[in-house]
């Protein structure tokens, strides 16, 4: 029986990740999904596949619901739990993997309903037929068809395109860091868009900038003043977070920090700054 559920473990996690842009919520979605099942194993289930995307598709939409209240009252901007996970090496029709991912995208998620967000991620991410996706939500085929319209009017236009392969993504973050701690100004800013944007999320638990910063120079004035005050025994450790480059900084051996870049051809267009530590908790130790 575990073994069965086993099999779909990964795509289960890969929809309820990218539903609640959380680690920690995800996995215990999944779980729920899994005693659901165990629970109605008097049902007659025609296809295990389909019965178990319903019942996590559903779930999480009744737990997006309550989350954004508390999303609401979120102290700063609130950015996704890091999600340690490299580029994927193939990308679907509609929508590649990777970006499907990123930081960008599922904030952009945000200012869709649970329902829109669950209809879009399953038509555009993981190419369901409208046919699956109205039984999964329980909406009929025309309604899901115009959700998925909403949301490209709604998105399109905003939606991060990363032309950057992984080889110039990583290339990229290594200039990043050298030139972050090397602390040239003139050579940070060459890396950085004109319109980049910085978020920092500490939740009210870590003191971060309580808005978006935005322009090269003032992010660069930013990071550099933060890096100045990194104590010396700050260890960072260069990962791929969400299908993005980027690393995790470590004190006394603990994940302390994480920084994913979005890139696009050779310069930086956004960084996100994830320092609440209950959205690092998962994440591992420093290898050693």
């Amino acid at each position: 029986m575990l073994g069965q559920f086993d099999a779909y473990r990964p795509l289960l996690f890969s929809i309820a990740y990218r539903m609640l842009g959380s680690v920690m919520d995800a996995e215990d979605m999944v779980q729920e999904t899994f005693l659901r099942w165990q629970a109605a194993q008097d049902e007659e289930v025609i296809s295990l596949k389909a019965y178990l995307i319903t019942i996590v598709t559903r779930l999480c939409i009744d737990r997006l619901r309550s989350a954004q209240v508390k999303r609401e009252a979120y102290v700063g901007p609130w950015l996704p739990e890091p999600l340690l996970a490299e580029p994927a090496p193939e990308a679907v029709e509609a929508l590649d993997l990777s970006e499907s991912l990123s930081m960008a995208f599922l904030m952009l998620l945000e200012h869709l309903s649970p329902t829109e967000r669950a209809v879009f991620l399953l038509r555009e991410v993981f190419e369901y037929e409208y046919g699956e996706i109205s039984a999964i939500v329980g909406k009929s085929e025309a309604n899901c068809r115009q959700m998925v319209r909403r949301a490209h009017q709604h998105l399109t236009s905003h939606r991060p395109r990363y032309s950057a392969s992984p080889e110039q993504q990583q290339r990229l973050l290594v200039q990043f860091m050298q030139a972050a701690t090397g602390g040239d100004m003139a050579e940070f800013v060459s890396l950085l868009s004109n319109d980049i944007t910085l978020w920092s999320d500490g939740g009210g638990k870590v003191n971060v900038a309580l808005n978006p910063i935005c322009g090269a120079d003032r992010v660069a004035r930013f990071l550099l003043g933060l890096v100045k005050k990194l104590p010396p025994d700050f260890v960072p450790r260069l990962v791929w977070i969400n299908g993005q480059p980027g690393f995790i900084g470590y004190l006394a051996g603990e994940p302390n920090t994480a920084l994913t870049l979005d890139i696009s051809g050779d310069h930086i267009q956004g960084i996100h700054i994830i320092v609440n530590p209950e959205k690092l908790r998962h994440l591992p130790p420093l290898p050693t």
